[in-house]
């Protein structure tokens, strides 16, 4: 099966960077998902969850406050103002990266609706590490 290249970066440095099945986006537009052979397009990213499906079948999220994201048929550049993986190695490590995500999406969108749910998502997501 064919795979996505993908990198996601800050201005702090590389937060992800590896081969993955798909990717969904945050876009201005809506969510939006990428495979592999996807059409080349440069899109602009709001606040919200990046989910990366890896190759061995778990889904890794970052959550961005801003960016673009450059997608060609063979991967995906993000270029973020600012992201936080949401993972971690046991409960505590998983709830000091939820608090970092959602203090970087609080900072980024003023809306309360989208941010309980972006919230809940970044909750329900981090369940699959515990």
């Amino acid at each position: 099966m064919e795979k996505l290249n993908i990198e996601i970066v800050t201005p702090e440095g590389v937060i992800f960077s590896g081969a993955v099945e798909q990717v969904t986006l945050p876009g201005a537009e809506g969510e939006f998902g990428v495979l592999p052979g996807h059409s080349s397009v440069v899109s602009l990213l709001t606040a919200g969850i990046i989910d990366i499906h890896k190759e061995d079948g778990k889904v890794e999220n970052v959550a961005i406050d801003s960016g673009y994201a450059e997608v060609s048929s063979t991967g995906v550049t993000i270029l973020a103002e600012g992201a936080v993986a949401v993972v971690g190695k046991d409960g505590s490590e998983i709830a000091q990266a939820i608090d970092a995500a959602k203090t970087l999406l609080r900072g980024a969108d003023s809306s309360s609706v989208s941010m309980a749910s972006l919230e809940a998502k970044i909750e329900s997501a981090a369940k699959a590490y515990i």
